[in-house]
């Protein structure tokens, strides 16, 4: 027993640095912690509006960083909101922690791209982290023993994040991160990322996963059970027109039209090879090519949307 009261300093001075560490990671500081505050104030802003029927925009970061909501909702006439996060969340993941948004009525549209497409079991790096980060650990079917070990490793930052946010404090008074920046009322990033480095264009290796097909099924029921309905689109993406990229994106077109109505540029399966339309990665986009993009996706998605409401 004496020993164990020696011990009881080091295991309290333990808790309380693993207490600290996992307040940074999750609630303020750490990127996981923008990440959250991002999925909640969409959340928040969904809640808000009343009106139906609502265009819900779903996806990763190609979703998030691609839209401009207000041109979306001038050309449809109905409010749009961008529910896009980030793809490393992974399919498994960010699919249930939008569904709770959907009302009846409702259009969701999935632009899910490839990084979530070609992934095996619909579970990334973020996937596990991101459940906790919101309440909801565990979601998306992640394993006990990863979710025991990411709950553990939330209590301990790595230096170079820790650096980050003590420069950032006295260069601007403030914690920062990649999703820090403030939204629009649509959920829109209120900001654009440029590249620092050179561009090459991205090459899809393979097409989507037996496990993608399978979840995105799920989804439609998932989604048509709340008596809303999914439509699926391909993302804008700065890419190469090689042989196997074209024959990958065909067999990707096919497969997930077989799912839901799906809405792309039949000329180039929205693969892109102006580089001066994408931001800071291959799936995202300077302002201009959002309000481009939102134009086009409008004039593809309003004869789907016309059938939709006929058949109701």
């Amino acid at each position: 027993m004496q020993k164990l009261w020696k011990l009881a300093p080091w295991a309290i001075a333990a808790t309380a640095a693993w207490s600290l560490g996992f307040v940074y990671n999750v609630y303020y500081g750490g990127e996981l912690s923008w990440l959250r505050g991002m999925y909640f104030e969409k959340m928040s802003l969904a809640a808000q509006v009343k009106d139906s029927p609502r265009l819900l925009i779903l996806g990763g970061s190609g979703a998030h960083h691609s839209l401009d909501s207000d041109v979306l909702s001038q050309k449809l006439g109905i409010p749009v909101l961008n529910m896009g996060l980030d793809g490393p969340v992974g399919l498994n993941v960010i699919l249930p922690s939008i569904l709770k948004a959907v009302r009846p009525g409702d259009i969701v549209l999935l632009i899910p791209e490839d990084l979530i497409l070609l992934d095996q079991d619909g579970l990334l790096e973020r996937s596990a982290p991101f459940g906790v980060a919101i309440g909801r650990p565990g979601l998306g079917g992640v394993p006990p023993q990863q979710l025991v070990e990411t709950i553990w490793m939330q209590g301990v930052p790595s230096l170079r994040p820790i650096i980050k946010s003590a420069v950032d404090v006295v260069e601007k008074g403030r914690f920062t991160g990649y999703y820090s920046d403030p939204l629009t009322q649509r959920g829109d990033p209120s900001t654009v990322k440029y590249r620092q480095g050179k561009w090459w264009q991205w090459k899809i290796h393979q097409s989507i996963s037996p496990h993608a097909v399978q979840r995105i099924k799920q989804f439609r029921q998932e989604v048509e059970a709340k008596d809303a309905t999914l439509i699926l689109s391909l993302p804008w993406v700065y890419a190469s027109h090689d042989e196997k990229t074209l024959s990958n994106m065909e067999d990707i077109t096919k497969k997930l039209s077989k799912i839901a109505p799906l809405v792309y540029d039949t000329n180039d399966y929205n693969l892109k090879t102006d580089s001066s339309l994408f931001a800071d990665t291959h799936h995202h986009l300077i302002f201009e090519a959002r309000q481009l993009r939102s134009e086009q996706l409008a004039e593809q998605l309003k004869p789907v949307i016309s059938t939709v409401n006929s058949e109701q």
